[in-house]
């Protein structure tokens, strides 16, 4: 009778976190099932799927190329495994591919209440943040695109090596079970890299570790990154795509533009508004902006230096906010200077600091524990409502190719590549006049670079002989 009286104990010792984690992923789910409807996008989508036959066979030839290929600028096996696998259950019914994605969401919102609750101690703080990560509308690219499968699959298996290398009493064992999950992670994205330097972090400022210790225990962890690293990282220049007037910037340059695009990427966590798939930023001609921007952060980094120690982990999830962005701040060349799906999971630490602003907010208004946690999110509950909204409006976008890049038209048309993107919609509804003209308007508008013009002109060629047959039908 007494492993059935313990285990009854231990269920309800964590009945309310179970309660909240099926909160969270209720209200996920609700949120985002409409993505079970969309369809394929002309954006990787037919690199990843519709044309990539590595998906489309078990055999061990294939299989091979699997394990050594890289596709669409990303060496990323496990992804294309289960590319594999939803090829296998569902051919080309993109279905199938949107009901993984949005299964992969909601086990990482799962797992992020388990990590948060694991490293703050505080239901509140863990409630409040996963429900954002939940539903932020930066996150309906992620969830709704099936090319970012990759960010998904390997958000999960971050999260999972987090879980087990993020404790005050980690074993050897911990650190095993770490290390195996990193290194899914980085078969799935090279950004999973950045899982040592945080934890590396964690050890010097929460677990006070030294340095060297904290070195010496990142030794495997780091190898592994760098092979994943080296393997990757020519795959990003060698096959074109997306915006590319930045690839010849110096790193000063860029390190320049990154002071700014973090700026950016910490206002879109607050205040999600005009929301695309693809920005045109201005950065060049505002050196006045750039330089304030860089004297802030250096400010902001003095101030966090001088206080680690009086609060570590707030020191610590502001760290880590920075290592999650690093891989997409162009120090390795990337074809697109920002997107919302870069924000999967730095969401999280930002808004666990706004979280425990709320309760020490809340601790000014009422002197009970329990009240508190309930002002906290009382006063979180308006924003959280907000976001959700945001999403419910944002997702329909991501329905369709025409839905998409009509969208971003209105938002970004003066880029080449979303003209070019929405005219390939265009031709796809056999509508070829305003495919051809939104060519043309790319070519005389939005100053293509040579590879973008040499594509165009290609286009126009080949659809000017098509218009009349396309007409008669």
């Amino acid at each position: 009778m007494r492993p059935s009286f313990v285990n009854r104990v231990t269920l309800l010792r964590h009945a309310p976190a179970i309660g909240a984690i099926a909160t969270c992923v209720l209200i996920t789910a609700a949120v985002f099932a409409p993505t079970l409807g969309f369809g394929f996008l002309n954006w990787d989508d037919p690199w990843y799927v519709i044309n990539n036959d590595l998906i489309k066979s078990w055999s061990p030839s294939n299989l091979f190329h699997i394990a050594t290929d890289n596709v669409a600028r990303n060496y990323a096996p496990l992804t294309i495994l289960s590319l594999l696998i939803d090829h296998t259950l569902s051919g080309l019914n993109p279905a199938g591919y949107h009901v993984t994605n949005y299964l992969l969401h909601l086990l990482n919102v799962a797992l992020v209440y388990m990590l948060v609750r694991q490293v703050t101690g505080n239901s509140t703080v863990s409630f409040i943040t996963t429900l954002v990560f939940a539903i932020h509308p930066v996150q309906v690219e992620t969830v709704a695109w099936v090319s970012s499968r990759k960010g998904l699959l390997s958000s999960a298996f971050m999260l999972g090596s987090l879980l087990y290398w993020l404790k005050q009493d980690r074993s050897g064992y911990d650190e095993v079970k770490g290390i195996g999950f990193l290194t899914a992670a980085l078969l799935c994205k090279a950004s999973a890299v950045v899982i040592p330097p945080i934890v590396f972090t964690y050890d010097v400022l929460v677990r006070r570790k030294t340095v060297g210790e904290s070195i010496a225990r990142q030794v495997l962890p780091m190898f592994l990154c760098i092979q994943l690293i080296l393997m990757t990282m020519t795959a990003q220049t060698t096959i074109v795509g997306g915006i590319r007037s930045h690839i010849g910037m110096s790193k000063l340059q860029l390190l320049w533009i990154d002071s700014l695009l973090l700026w950016k990427y910490l206002v879109m966590t607050f205040w999600p508004q005009n929301l695309c798939v693809l920005y045109d930023l201005q950065v060049t001609g505002i050196p006045v902006i750039l330089t304030l921007c860089s004297i802030a952060w250096i400010a902001i980094a003095a101030f966090a230096w001088r206080y680690r120690n009086r609060f570590p982990l707030l020191v610590w999830a502001a760290a880590t906010w920075f290592w999650l962005l690093f891989p997409v701040l162009n120090f390795f060349p990337i074809t697109t200077l920002m997107n919302d799906r870069y924000l999967y999971l730095p969401i999280i630490p930002v808004v666990a600091m706004a979280a425990y602003g709320l309760l020490w907010l809340s601790s000014y208004m009422t002197s009970h524990a329990s009240t508190r946690q309930v002002t906290a999110f009382a006063m979180a509950a308006p924003w959280i409502l907000a976001l959700t909204i945001g999403t419910i409006n944002y997702l329909p976008v991501f329905r369709t190719d025409s839905a998409l890049w009509t969208y971003t038209k209105e938002k970004a048309g003066t880029l080449a590549v979303v003209q070019i993107q929405y005219a390939l919609s265009k031709k796809n509804e056999n509508d070829l006049e305003p495919a051809i003209d939104s060519l043309n308007y790319a070519l005389t508008h939005c100053n293509p670079d040579q590879y973008d013009v040499e594509r165009i002109q290609r286009m126009l060629a080949e659809w000017s002989n098509q218009q009349p047959t396309i007409s008669a039908l």
